[in-house]
């Protein structure tokens, strides 16, 4: 049995305490890692409280995770101890369905949460299985990587599953913890980006992520002002907005793409997708190998999550930080 430190909510909404808890041997395809940065999501935040009803407690959250290989399980291959590794939402996939043998094991099934039944990086040790468990590349720097495997996949999985290409006109609605890593991702795709923001103290700050417009999301002036010209619209926002003015805002066969976890009904007019063939889409992150391709992509054009670090012991200052909408844009806590 390994003995594990880690800080847990014991209720919903609780303050993190300090919490051991005990693994047992390693299973044959399991995988150790020893946490260097854990980065908090707001899918984080959403465990603590259980908004989406699936917490258990204690809980420990955490699923940003960059560290070291410690110990390997028998069958494990394609690591070896003193690899430097990520690991984020999924900790584990069957391998056998017809999902996991396409090449898409975040759709599995059956596949394992890195937070939900079981304990996650906010820790010095955190348990996976192998094909979750990803090498970084060499030049990747580890202290601003832990948020690139939440949220930087989820903002990457849709520029390549929509087919955006580098002459698109694109947009992004939000520029938070996810939006200002899409601006950032799209501009070295080569897109022409405009950002949707409510905040008009952001614009220089936005423009300075690489967007070549910003626009006051809460004008309908302004949006009626680019009706028609967008191939591609992302929405990281998980509040209710008006659809259909940015469905005004696409171009023929245009997509409004979600990873915002909007919670109420998205209320998407017919006819302002049939007359102009548009389409609306969502996705969760990415697959194993999309994700390894998003960190190449990363090194190659020194494309990283702006991020505040904090220390492990100090989660609770750095939760308070997030849920007071102060962070800019990511919070990293190093072990």
């Amino acid at each position: 049995m390994k003995k594990i430190n880690a800080y847990a909510a014991k209720e919903a909404g609780g303050t993190l305490e300090k919490f051991q808890y005990e693994l047992p041997e390693i299973g044959k395809e399991e995988v150790d890692i020893k946490v260097h940065y854990c980065g908090i999501c707001h899918s984080d935040l959403s465990m603590i409280h259980n908004d989406w009803g699936m917490s258990q407690f204690p809980l420990v959250p955490g699923h940003e995770i960059v560290g070291e290989v410690m110990a390997l399980g028998s069958d494990v291959s394609g690591l070896k101890v003193g690899d430097k590794v990520g690991m984020g939402w999924n900790s584990g996939a069957c391998m056998h369905c017809n999902q996991c043998l396409d090449g898409k094991q975040h759709l599995c099934g059956s596949s394992e949460a890195t937070i939900v039944g079981r304990h996650g990086g906010f820790a010095d040790f955190v348990r996976g299985h192998w094909s979750w468990v990803i090498p970084l590349p060499k030049g990747l720097d580890m202290a601003k990587a832990g948020p690139l495997f939440c949220g930087g996949i989820t903002v990457f999985n849709p520029i390549v599953l929509s087919g955006v290409q580098p002459t698109d006109k694109v947009g992004v609605i939000g520029v938070g913890g996810l939006g200002h890593m899409a601006i950032k991702f799209l501009k070295a795709w080569g897109c022409e980006v405009t950002a949707f923001s409510s905040n008009p103290n952001k614009k220089e700050e936005i423009l300075k992520m690489g967007a070549h417009h910003v626009v006051d999301s809460t004008k309908p002036e302004a949006l009626e002002g680019i009706t028609g010209t967008l191939n591609f619209i992302l929405n990281t926002t998980n509040v209710t907005l008006d659809w259909n003015s940015f469905l005004t805002t696409l171009a023929p066969q245009g997509k409004l793409h979600t990873v915002g976890a909007v919670l109420e009904p998205m209320a998407i007019p017919a006819f302002s997708l049939i007359m102009g063939e548009k389409s609306v889409g969502g996705s969760p992150i990415g697959s194993i190998a999309l994700t390894k391709k998003m960190l190449e992509f990363c090194v190659r054009h020194s494309i990283y999550p702006t991020v505040e670090e904090f220390k492990l012991e100090d989660v609770n200052k750095a939760i308070k930080h997030l849920e007071d909408g102060k962070a800019r844009f990511r919070i990293v806590l190093k072990a």
